[in-house]
């Protein structure tokens, strides 16, 4: 499955990058956002690619091949951006791009349990290393209040209740350990008119597990102080998210800070071409800022 970058000419457009500057891609995936950006700042300037999932910095690797000693891969997270500038004594940077989005690879090209289309276990961890908890772990140990919390708040899931619950109900006949099993218990607790929504019933289950197992909403508190701290004077932060838990925290950040001028009155969306030809960036949202 090839990944297909979204809103790339949006993030050229509010990025700005020019002759020689460094940028950060914070999710660096593919390559698909780094190679117009190193395209844009030829013949010196550098991007910085960092990506917690290892399988993702060997799929950017091509990117070294053509633009040399100007890109910098870093498995790591991203919350550690301040840490790892000062490493790589990477900078000045002119500009930050923070996708939140995941690509192709990782939701059909894993057996990580990201996808309800294949029968995967349900792990859900970007990076094996970073942690112990995963998604079986959360279905068949925590409690149902708990689960219930977890698909309400992270997931906006109105079933939440009833789902909990039968995943309660399901585990005492044996573990749940597959994404096939998990489905046929969200498909059991809602109402069948659910199941003909324009997103698979299972989706916002899936997506509350995957930001409880990876930390997704407090990852990006942590990260926007350090985006701030590290971009020069007049350097811009682009932030890609996809749904409304994640871009209420970037708006948030954006009108609080003083130290930004906000270069997106409203979130930016794809247009009718890119929405036709790649579907999924029907929910990208994004915002701009310019340090001043």
């Amino acid at each position: 499955m090839i990944h297909t970058a979204v809103l790339k000419k949006e993030v050229l457009e509010y990025l700005d990058p020019k002759q020689n500057e460094n940028f950060v891609d914070c999710t660096v995936g593919e390559g698909g956002h780094s190679e117009d950006i190193l395209n844009s700042t030829g013949p010196n300037g550098k991007v910085l690619g960092i990506d917690l999932d290892p399988q993702q910095i060997v799929y950017s690797h091509w990117l070294e091949a053509i633009y040399k000693d100007r890109v910098v891969l870093t498995n790591d997270s991203y919350t550690n951006l301040k840490e790892i500038i000062e490493r790589k004594n990477f900078g000045p940077v002119s500009g930050i791009l923070l996708d939140l989005g995941m690509s192709s690879a990782q939701l059909e090209g894993t057996h990580k349990g990201f996808s309800f289309q294949v029968d995967q276990g349900l792990d859900m961890r970007y990076n094996d290393l970073t942690g112990y908890l995963t998604a079986e772990k959360i279905v068949n140990e925590y409690p149902e209040e708990k689960i219930e919390e977890i698909l309400r708040d992270y997931g906006e899931e109105k079933f939440s209740k009833k789902i909990a619950k039968n995943i309660v109900e399901q585990r005492k006949q044996g573990r749940i350990k597959t994404t096939f099993q998990l489905i046929e218990i969200i498909k059991d607790a809602t109402p069948s008119v659910y199941w003909r929504g324009k997103i698979h019933y299972a989706t916002r289950t899936f997506q509350a597990l995957r930001i409880a197992v990876n930390d997704e909403l407090e990852n990006i508190k942590r990260v926007l102080p350090q985006a701030l701290s590290v971009l020069q004077p007049q350097g811009r932060l682009v932030v890609i998210s996809f749904h409304s838990l994640e871009d209420r925290i970037v708006k948030d950040f954006f009108k609080k800070n003083k130290l930004f001028k906000i270069l997106t009155k409203k979130p930016v969306t794809a247009g009718r071409d890119e929405l036709g030809k790649n579907p999924r960036s029907r929910s990208a949202k994004l915002r701009a800022v310019i340090k001043i």
